[in-house]
């Protein structure tokens, strides 16, 4: 799908499985505040971003469905550039309701964000 957050942000898909997500995002001015910092709700975008396509690797995608019902993130790095990875990894995987994990880290290794993404299955 082209024109989507994910274009508009540059966002890439690295990985692929029911297992873990990984999705990468470069730290660009269009993903950063008004003082040159990454902003949190970017971040908060890849996050969700890594959750919902790792939720379509649980259903069956002709007949079903996810939305995000509940993110959570805690920002724990600031970054002026660079390379974001969102890891996302599922915690429950129901019948209505899925929980990913995700994890942001930099090109570095280093933690950016942790997050908690609860999606509706529809």
């Amino acid at each position: 799908m082209s024109h989507t957050l994910m274009d508009t942000l540059g966002m890439e898909t690295i990985k692929t499985s029911k297992e873990e997500v990984m999705i990468n995002m470069p730290v660009t001015d269009t993903v950063k505040q008004p003082m040159g910092f990454l902003h949190g709700g970017a971040t908060v975008a890849l996050a969700e971003t890594a959750a919902s396509v790792g939720g379509l690797q649980q259903i069956d995608t002709t007949q079903q469905s996810v939305v995000g019902v509940e993110i959570n993130c805690n920002h724990i790095k600031a970054k002026k550039d660079g390379v974001l990875t969102a890891s996302a990894t599922p915690l429950h995987i129901g019948k209505q309701t899925m929980v990913f994990s995700i994890t942001v880290t930099d090109e570095k290794e280093q933690l950016i964000a942790t997050s908690r993404c609860t999606l509706g299955i529809i």
